[in-house]
């Protein structure tokens, strides 16, 4: 493209060259021609032409009235052009003061044009890079705004309980181990917290590399419900797997991956009040696995859906701190599915709520 502007310009600079001086040389002829004309019928044009004749010569009359034609009709040609940068050094001019919703003028029948939309381009680019780092300004300041709300909790209730038993504030031991069994359940919740959130900090920033090997899905699906199958028992669930093949091969890492649909798994045992069932359905379409992990029970609200994978965020916000989970199990899963080059999505209808994992099978 670069070269092909170049030649153009060459190619148009050659042109009008040429053009203007045929026209310069015709236009000093034409005038020559009417000068002898009127010469003959006005004594005073007639003196004045001798004049000229004698201090210059007739031939460098004729070089300098051609190079006069020359760069006039010259001018003339390139006046469009010498217009068209005028604009564009005006729209940068003000571009480079910060107004940048300028947008410099683009014709595509001048060879600048191309300048033109170089420069709209890096502009665009810029508003681009400069929205971007407003959002992750606001990212970053929302998530420690978030992280500080969510480890003051329980980093209060570990202070305030170690507090009593320092001061020797209980009855008996078996207070005193009731304290320091709150206190032991909210330094693990702050674990938690602290883990997640450096997990989901890590694969935002892609620091952590993937391990890739070939899976066979349905085998690692069938053994996290069969880790379940106990606690699913427990609250009244029953899980069943449903594949189209016994073998459905996937590039992944296995850790990860185990780690998001223990995740999925889990939200589901937890959060499906009031269902019976956990279905695990795996199928192959258009090159990709598709697994969906489906209960029954108390639906996500529509209004939430578009937000169930944002960080910090959960849907009942009634819920309590031993229940609600960190906020980032989702996110974090959304992160490892889209480093493995896959896609996630929840749905609910119908009293049941499906996240639905589509992931490249190994080709």
């Amino acid at each position: 493209m670069k070269g092909n502007v170049m030649v153009w310009m060459v190619v148009r600079l050659i042109f009008s060259f040429i053009a203007s001086a045929v026209l310069g040389v015709a236009l000093m002829y034409a005038t020559m021609m009417v000068a002898f004309q009127l010469s003959t019928r006005f004594d005073i044009l007639n003196g004045i032409a001798r004049a000229l004749e004698s201090t210059f010569g007739i031939q460098a009359f004729m070089v300098l009235g051609t190079l006069f034609y020359f760069g006039l009709v010259l001018t003339f040609f390139e006046w469009r052009k010498y217009r068209y940068l005028a604009q564009v050094h005006r729209a940068v001019g003000e571009i480079a003061e910060g107004r940048y919703d300028r947008k410099v003028p683009v014709k595509n029948n001048s060879e600048v044009a191309e300048i033109a939309v170089s420069v709209n381009r890096l502009v665009e680019r810029l508003l681009s890079s400069m929205e971007e780092e407003r959002r992750a300004e606001q990212a970053k300041n929302e998530l420690i705004t978030n992280v500080s709300h969510d480890l003051r909790t329980p980093l209060t209730s570990v202070i305030g309980y170690l507090g009593l038993i320092e001061q020797d504030r209980y009855r008996d031991e078996v207070e005193l181990r009731y304290y320091v069994q709150i206190a032991y359940a909210k330094s693990q919740r702050l674990n938690v917290l602290i883990q997640d959130l450096f997990d989901y900090t890590r694969l935002r920033h892609e620091g952590a590399s993937l391990r890739l090997e070939q899976l066979n899905l349905v085998e690692l699906l069938g053994q996290l419900l069969e880790q379940y199958r106990l606690s699913m028992e427990e609250v009244g669930l029953q899980a069943k797997l449903q594949a189209e093949d016994k073998r459905l091969l996937i590039p992944g890492d296995a850790g990860k991956l185990v780690r998001v649909f223990e995740n999925l798994i889990s939200n589901a045992v937890k959060y499906g009040s009031g269902g019976t069932k956990v279905d695990v359905r795996l199928k192959r379409e258009a090159g990709y696995a598709v697994v969906d992990i489906t209960n029954d029970g108390e639906p996500i609200p529509e209004v939430d859906l578009p937000h169930i994978f944002d960080r910090f965020y959960r849907v009942d916000k009634s819920r309590t701190e031993s229940s609600g989970g960190s906020g980032l199990g989702l996110a974090i899963c959304k992160s490892i599915v889209e480093r493995h080059n896959g896609a996630i999505e929840a749905l609910s209808r119908n009293g049941e709520t499906t996240f639905r994992v589509r992931l490249p099978v190994v080709v």
